[in-house]
C-alpha cells in the first residue's frame, strides 16, 4: 500500500491487474475523476457501467473510453440520483446479474439552495440519499457476488461541520449554506460507508470511503459560475483527474479486503476520518433517516 501517493495515476494502481470476470458501475462517470476511473477500471478488464444523468455526455465518456481501449466492455446506463424514481428505474433495469464494485462517485457541490425530485436539499439528496437509495435496491446483486465493494467518494470536508446536525438535516432554504450543505454531504458518505460495513460484513461485503484530492478538475460544481472558474484556475496545482482518481480504484480494486473494510483512505493510503465520522450511533441515526426519506417517496 506504500508505493502509491498523492500523485500516483489510476492507470499506474491498476498495471498488471486483470479485472476480467469483475462488473463494476461507476456514478458520475462522465466527466472527471468519474470517468478517469471507470476508464481505467474497464482497461483492467472489468464491465464498467456508466452511470449518468446525461445521456449525451454519458455516451460520448463510454465511446472515448473504447476508442482508448479497444475491446474495453463499458456501457452507458441512464441515472439522475437527484431522483428517486430515476433511481428505481435504473436498479429495475441494470442488465448484470450480480455487482462486485459499486463506485459511489457522483457528487454536486450547489452554491444555491436547490432540491431535488423529491424535494431534498439537492447536495445531499444527490451526494448521499441517491447512493443510499442505489445501494440499497442493489443489495440483492452485490450480495450475489462471493467479495462484493462499496466505494464512497467522500472528502476533507467532511470534517465541516464537526457534528451532523440532525435538526438542520437536510437543510431548509432559510438554513442554506453551499459549505455547510457541501460538509454534511461528505460526512454521510462517510458515515453510510462505516454503517454499511458493520451492517453486511459478515456477508462478505466490504464498504469504504477516501479523499480524492482538493478541486480536482471535475464537474462537481457545474451548478456554480464561481466554483467551476476556481477549479479551473487552481487545476495547474492541483492533481489531474487520472491523478484524482487513482484512490477511487485503489480502493475499487485492492485485494486485500480486510485492509479496505471500514477504513478511510487518501492518497491511495489509510488515512483518519473525523470522529463524528466514526460514531456508531450517528451513523445509525442516519441511516434510519435516510431509509425514511427514501422510503417516503414511495
Amino acid at each position: 500500500m506504500t508505493q502509491f501517493g498523492s500523485r500516483t495515476s489510476a492507470d499506474s494502481v491498476l498495471q498488471g491487474l486483470d479485472l476480467k470476470g469483475k462488473n463494476v458501475l461507476v456514478t458520475g462517470a462522465n466527466t472527471g475523476i468519474g470517468y478517469e476511473g471507470a476508464r481505467a477500471l474497464a482497461a483492467a478488464g472489468a464491465t464498467v457501467v456508466f452511470a449518468c444523468r446525461n445521456e449525451q455526455t454519458g455516451l460520448a465518456a463510454v465511446a472515448a473510453a473504447k476508442l482508448a481501449h479497444p475491446g474495453c466492455d463499458a456501457r452507458f446506463q441512464q441515472l439522475d440520483l437527484a431522483s428517486f424514481a430515476s433511481i428505481r428505474t435504473f436498479c429495475a433495469q441494470f442488465p448484470l446479474p450480480q455487482l462486485d464494485i459499486l463506485l459511489c462517485n457522483a457528487g454536486l457541490f450547489a452554491r444555491g439552495y436547490q432540491q431535488t425530485e423529491d424535494g431534498i436539499e439537492s447536495t445531499v439528496g444527490v451526494c448521499h440519499f441517491g447512493h443510499f437509495l442505489l445501494t440499497q435496491l442493489l443489495m440483492d446483486k452485490l450480495l450475489a457476488t462471493a467479495k462484493p465493494r462499496v466505494v464512497m467518494v467522500s472528502s476533507e470536508s467532511h470534517r465541516m461541520p464537526a457534528q451532523l446536525d440532525f435538526d438542520k438535516f437536510p437543510l431548509e432554504k432559510n438554513q442554506f449554506s453551499a459549505l455547510t450543505a457541501y460538509g454534511q454531504a461528505k460526512l454521510a458518505n462517510v458515515l453510510f460507508a462505516n454503517e454499511l460495513q458493520r451492517r453486511f460484513g459478515e456477508r462478505g461485503l466490504s464498504a469504504c470511503s477516501l479523499h480524492p484530492g482538493t478541486l480536482i478538475t471535475t464537474d462537481i460544481g457545474r451548478s456554480s459560475k464561481i466554483m467551476s472558474l476556481a477549479m479551473k484556475l487552481i487545476s495547474p496545482f492541483t492533481k489531474n483527474p487520472n491523478q484524482g482518481a487513482a484512490t477511487s480504484v485503489f480502493c475499487a480494486a485492492y485485494d486485500s479486503e480486510e485492509n479496505i473494510a471500514g477504513q478511510y483512505f487518501s492518497h491511495c493510503r489509510l488515512g483518519r476520518s473525523s470522529r463524528e465520522a466514526n460514531d456508531v450511533a450517528v451513523a445509525d441515526k442516519l441511516w434510519q433517516l435516510s431509509e425514511k426519506l427514501c422510503n417516503s417517496a414511495d
